[in-house]
């Protein structure tokens, strides 16, 4: 997240235009179509608890209605972005949630941060990016860049998530909440903390940062090394942004740490977990993204769930 580049007459990546745009498609059309479901069945689930916890669920909607809107008059996204990213705001308030308890101690509180985060980084030194040709759109993210970014963590609290990896929640009630397993939280809060320090690495780097620097191989015994390229360049580091972007992961995972319930272990998890993700995603940029193989919304979304089952080993280990 952040480094997409704003689309201009010249098409800068190494991956064709066709194919990028293609694998774009296909991630909407995949893990758009899950949170589609689940959101409708979530809302479908939701219902008939109105009655008995109307703070809550009244709560839940209005306030992911409210952010998707926010996100679109800020143009942080286009409206199709904006839509999903009010579909992942409902999944992890619902799905991280106490019906007894208020909205905020909830993943919408680490959301939050993530997006105040990101919004500000990628206006920071804004002329620079423009005249570089690095700045975002003025329409903002698209569908493929919010679910790239942020759709994997809604998934992996939804009961959808557990049943594929084969763990259940530690109680059968319908209300969601505190019975959701510890480690299918501590996966969400690092899949946020990625994403968060993923777009204002590339931001703040992009602005402050100067000459990056890519691993590259050195010789034939493919011995690796740092070279200095353009910014911009898929994979591309600098240190300031890099610093910049740890931090922007540690915060957000110490927001989620009270609002989900957390403690200062699991937290620590998250946040060690998504910047493992950022120089996943580094790594990612410098090897199949300059060699045209994956375009930029999948290196982000393969980033994420990278932070995600490393929160997750990482936490089960410390856990046994």
């Amino acid at each position: 997240m952040g480094e997409e580049m704003h689309r201009q007459a010249i098409w800068r990546k190494a991956i064709p235009h066709t194919r990028d745009r293609m694998q774009s498609q296909s991630l909407v059309g995949f893990a758009g179509s899950l949170l589609v479901a689940l959101t409708v069945w979530t809302i479908l689930l939701s219902f008939p608890m109105t009655e008995h916890f109307p703070l809550f669920i009244l709560g839940v909607v209005g306030i992911s209605v409210a952010f998707a809107g926010v996100v679109w008059v800020l143009r942080a996204a286009t409206a199709a972005g904006a839509v999903c990213g009010g579909m992942i705001c409902l999944l992890l308030m619902y799905w991280t949630g106490a019906a007894v308890e208020s909205p905020a101690r909830t993943a919408v509180t680490p959301l939050a941060l993530l997006f105040a985060l990101t919004f500000l980084s990628t206006r920071a030194g804004k002329q620079r990016k423009v005249k570089a040709g690095l700045a975002e759109g003025k329409k903002g993210r698209s569908a493929s860049q919010v679910i790239a970014n942020l759709g994997f963590s809604a998934l992996c609290v939804t009961p959808w998530m557990a049943t594929v990896i084969g763990w259940s929640t530690s109680s059968t009630s319908q209300i969601p909440a505190l019975a959701l397993d510890w480690t299918l939280k501590v996966m969400c809060l690092a899949a946020l903390a990625e994403a968060a320090a993923d777009t204002v690495s590339s931001e703040i780097g992009q602005a402050f940062g100067g000459v990056p620097v890519i691993l590259h191989y050195l010789d034939h015994r493919q011995m690796v090394g740092w070279r200095r390229v353009e910014p911009g360049t898929d994979g591309a580091v600098t240190m300031l942004g890099t610093v910049a972007g740890v931090i922007a992961g540690c915060l957000v995972a110490a927001a989620g740490m009270g609002a989900m319930h957390l403690g200062a272990r699991e937290a620590l998890v998250a946040a060690g977990a998504g910047s493992l993700g950022l120089f996943f995603d580094s790594l990612l940029g410098a090897t199949v993204e300059r060699r045209g193989w994956l375009g930029n919304d999948l290196v982000n979304f393969s980033s994420t769930v990278f932070a995600g089952v490393a929160a997750a080993m990482m936490y089960r280990l410390l856990a046994s």
